[in-house]
C-alpha cells in the first residue's frame, strides 16, 4: 500500500469516527427518544458501511477524481464551447437559456397564486412567487444538467471513438456547462428577493454549499445514466418522464406540511428535496443547514454511495462505448 493511499485512508477513518461521535452526542431534546435512537444506529451503520465500501475499493473510487482533476483546464475550455454551441446560430443566443426558465416561473405564479388561490406555502410570510423561485431554481439545474449529462456520450460520439482522449471528463463538461445557467438564475433570484424588500443575510452564505450539493449529486447519476444509455437508449426518455414527474414529487410547488407525518419522511428520501428546501432556508427562512443534522448526513450518504456507484459503472462499462457507438 502507497503512502499516499494510507494517508488518504486515514483521513476518511478519523474523520468518519469524528461523525459517528458526533452522531452519538447530537440530541433533540423536542423528538421521540426512540425515533432518536434508531436514528443515530442508523446513520452510524450507514456512515461505516461506507467506510468499509470506500477502503475495499479504493483504487477503482480514486482513479475518476484524479483524473478529472487532471483534465480540469480541458474541462473547463470544453464547458464553455458546449456552452455556446448549444445556442449557436439563433438570433437571441444563450438568452434562450433564460427565457424557457422565466417562462416556468411565470406560468407555475399565474396557476397557483393567482388561478388555484390555495394556501400552498403553509404557515409563511412571503409571496408565493418568492418561495417558487427559491424552491425550482436548483430544480432547473438538476433537471437540465441531468439530460444533458445523460446523452453526454452520445452527443461526443466523435471523441469517444478517440482512443487517447479521456471520456471520463465528458458527462462533467455538460454538468459544468449547465451550471453557468444555474449561476446566473440565482443571481436573478436574489435579485428579485432585493426588490420584494428580503435583503441579503449572513444566511445567503450557504448558497454556494447548496449548488456544490446539487453539482455532485447530478454528476454522480450522470456518470450512471450516460454509461447506461449507451446501450439502452430508452433510458433517456424515461428520465425526462422521471423529471416531469419529479418536479411535481419534490415539494417545489406544494408545502410538505400539508402531508401525514409517514408521507413526509418518504418524500424527504428524495435528496432533490434537501437542496430545494436548502436554498428556500438561504433566501427566506434564515436557518442553517446543519440545523438539519439527519437530514445533511442522509443526502452526503446518498450522494457519496451515487458518486462512487457512477465512478464503478462508468470504469466497467467504458471499454466498451466505442464498439457500441
Amino acid at each position: 500500500m502507497s503512502r499516499e493511499k494510507k494517508k488518504v485512508i486515514w483521513a476518511v477513518v478519523v474523520i468518519t469516527a469524528i461523525w459517528n461521535a458526533y452522531i452519538i452526542l447530537h440530541t433533540n431534546a423536542l423528538a421521540d427518544p426512540l425515533q432518536e435512537i434508531l436514528k443515530k444506529i442508523i446513520s452510524c451503520c450507514m456512515i461505516d458501511a461506507a467506510l468499509i465500501g470506500f477502503i475495499l475499493m479504493y483504487d477503482r473510487i480514486v482513479s475518476l477524481p484524479i483524473e478529472l482533476y487532471q483534465n480540469r483546464e480541458l474541462i473547463w475550455k470544453l464547458a464553455k464551447n458546449d456552452f455556446r454551441a448549444k445556442y449557436a446560430g439563433s438570433y437571441l443566443g444563450i438568452l434562450w437559456a433564460f427565457v424557457q426558465p422565466v417562462v416556468t416561473v411565470l406560468v407555475y405564479w399565474f396557476v397557483f397564486s393567482v388561478g388555484a388561490r390555495s394556501d400552498i406555502t403553509g404557515e409563511t410570510s412571503y409571496p408565493f412567487v418568492l418561495w417558487l423561485i427559491a424552491g425550482i431554481t436548483p430544480w432547473f439545474f438538476f433537471s437540465d444538467a441531468l439530460g444533458q449529462g445523460t446523452s453526454a456520450l452520445l452527443s461526443y460520439q466523435y471523441l469517444v471513438k478517440k482512443v487517447v482522449f479521456k471520456i471520463s471528463i465528458l458527462p462533467i463538461i455538460k454538468v459544468i456547462s449547465s451550471l453557468f445557467i444555474h449561476v446566473f438564475l440565482t443571481l436573478v433570484a436574489g435579485l428579485l428577493m432585493i426588490l420584494c424588500g428580503y435583503y441579503p443575510s449572513i444566511y445567503w452564505l450557504q448558497l454556494p454549499y447548496f449548488t456544490i450539493c446539487i453539482f455532485l449529486l447530478v454528476l454522480g447519476m450522470s456518470y450512471v445514466t450516460c454509461s447506461i444509455v449507451v446501450f439502452f437508449r430508452d433510458l433517456g426518455q424515461i428520465i425526462g418522464i422521471a423529471l416531469q414527474v419529479g418536479v411535481w414529487i419534490t415539494p417545489i410547488m406544494w408545502h410538505i406540511e400539508a402531508l401525514p407525518r409517514p408521507l413526509q419522511v418518504l418524500f424527504k428520501l428524495n435528496p432533490v428535496y434537501y437542496v430545494v428546501d436548502g436554498y428556500r432556508m438561504s433566501f427566506l427562512d434564515n436557518m442553517w443547514f446543519f440545523e438539519h443534522f439527519y437530514s445533511t448526513a442522509y443526502f452526503w450518504i446518498f450522494t457519496a454511495v451515487m458518486f462512487l456507484t457512477g465512478a464503478i459503472v462508468f470504469k466497467r462499462l467504458k471499454i466498451h462505448f466505442a464498439d457500441v457507438l
